[in-house]
């Protein structure tokens, strides 16, 4: 078989070319938020110029342009990316645009040394999103303590831009956007010397602050409305478990409504995004809370024992920037000891782990690519993405539906029982506390 070639994440990042920027702006940047009405505020920021670190929220496509937007009039920025994006738009062109590329939720120690040196050699704005994948349910997902961690090895000031709209406007589970108001708002948390002075933990208690947020709230509160007609489609992979009957994955939407096949209860979702039962009680009207439900029935499961996902699954890797490769079908399984996978790539049989004091959370795609008319090849549907450092596993169970968002949840509950493990042994490892289980 034909030797596959690996990304080389050593490589030096570039500068953003002015060229290739003012392109990007007129061909991309500008267009995309064209039409609708973009409010960016800045606390902080009088005295901060480039370099600063900045950490960005992460909830759909709209969150690129948005935040150029917020940054200028300085454009000179050093992106953080994901594998899978670059592969989407290209490496020439992305490495262009002075994009840092990485694999999602692995430790990279050639991401730090190229992130100081974008910082260091270009004095560039080195944007990270830390998140590390799209909100599910417009608030803030988990962020690792390393995060803090990584802001002082940085050296500079350190800026959070937290991103309203850009999830209503277009959540991951009902892609199609609608041109609704945006917001950025732009703070530095901690000046150069506040980001050496403060500890690791007060720095992250900073960050945790600083990048809360609820677009669900926000949209309420500023009195928007979504009069897509279409706006509940796709509610069913977020909301798969029924709160009057208890029942998973039975759950099913179209337009404006929501609503259980076993049971026969029905929500509708109103134009500022709650939901209201069509007859008895409204279990849950915040989206969030019912997302949160969901995720307290599986912290209990994962804390009970009871919890485990086995699937087989198609294989697809991605081990450079180029293209997938189909690997045929494999076994996915998750217990409470962490995620297994048994497959066979590039003719060799794969038994590969991921321990659960390791794997801090998970990439998933709901019914990845999106935009299928760009891509003649590797349609494959809703997928789970783990990545080991020299490749990447996208996975999609076969003959299940709606498993996605139980899984995500499990894979950081799983994580944060065994870090109280570890800290229950005495080896030095602090599990994150209920607020930060939240972020």
């Amino acid at each position: 078989m034909k030797k596959i070639e690996h990304y080389d994440f050593s490589v030096r990042p570039k500068k953003a070319g002015r060229g290739w920027m003012f392109l990007a702006r007129v061909l991309a940047i500008d267009p995309r938020l064209r039409g609708r009405k973009i409010t960016v505020r800045k606390m902080g920021m009088d005295e901060i110029r480039p370099p600063y670190f900045l950490l960005a929220t992460h909830a759909s496509m709209l969150d690129f342009p948005l935040m150029y937007r917020a940054i200028a009039p300085y454009y000179s920025a050093n992106n953080v990316v994901a594998i899978d994006a670059v592969r989407d738009v290209g490496d020439y062109l992305m490495r262009r645009l002075g994009c840092i590329t990485k694999r999602k939720f692995i430790k990279d120690y050639s991401l730090i040394r190229n992130m100081r040196y974008c910082a260091e050699k270009y004095k560039s704005i080195v944007c990270v999103y830390p998140e590390a994948r799209y909100s599910l349910d417009g608030t803030t997902s988990y962020i690792p303590p390393s995060v803090a961690k990584m802001s002082k090895l940085m050296k500079v000031p350190l800026v959070v831009l937290r991103m309203y709209g850009t999830f209503f406007s277009a959540p991951q589970w009902n892609k199609p956007e609608q041109k609704l108001p945006l917001c950025a708002e732009l703070e530095c948390v901690a000046t150069a010397e506040e980001v050496a002075s403060l500890s690791s933990e007060e720095l992250y208690g900073r960050i945790l602050k600083a990048m809360a947020r609820d677009d669900y709230a926000y949209q309420k509160e500023q009195g928007i409305k979504n009069p897509d007609p279409r706006r509940a489609e796709g509610l069913h992979m977020l909301l798969y478990r029924c709160p009057h009957c208890g029942t998973e994955f039975e759950m099913y939407s179209g337009g404006t409504r929501l609503w259980c096949a076993r049971c026969g209860k029905a929500w509708r979702m109103t134009e500022d995004s709650e939901l209201e039962a069509e007859e008895g009680e409204t279990e849950f009207s915040h989206i969030p809370d019912w997302s949160k439900w969901e995720r307290e029935t599986v912290r209990k499961e994962v804390r009970e024992g009871t919890y485990r996902f086995e699937s087989e699954v198609t294989v697809h890797t991605l081990p450079n920037a180029k293209r997938f490769y189909d690997q045929g079908k494999g076994v996915l399984r998750q217990t409470e000891e962490g995620t297994f996978l048994s497959c066979t790539a590039y003719g060799e049989r794969k038994e590969l782990f991921w321990s659960a004091a390791e794997l801090e959370s998970v990439h998933i795609e709901y019914d990845y690519p999106f935009r299928k008319k760009k891509y003649k090849k590797n349609i494959f549907g809703d997928c789970i993405d783990l990545s080991v450092p020299d490749d990447s596993f996208w996975l999609h169970p076969v003959g299940l539906r709606d498993r996605l968002t139980k899984f995500s949840f499990a894979t950081e509950e799983i994580h944060f029982l065994a870090l109280e493990r570890l800290r229950g042994e005495g080896k030095g490892k602090n599990a994150p506390s209920e607020g930060e289980k939240q972020s």
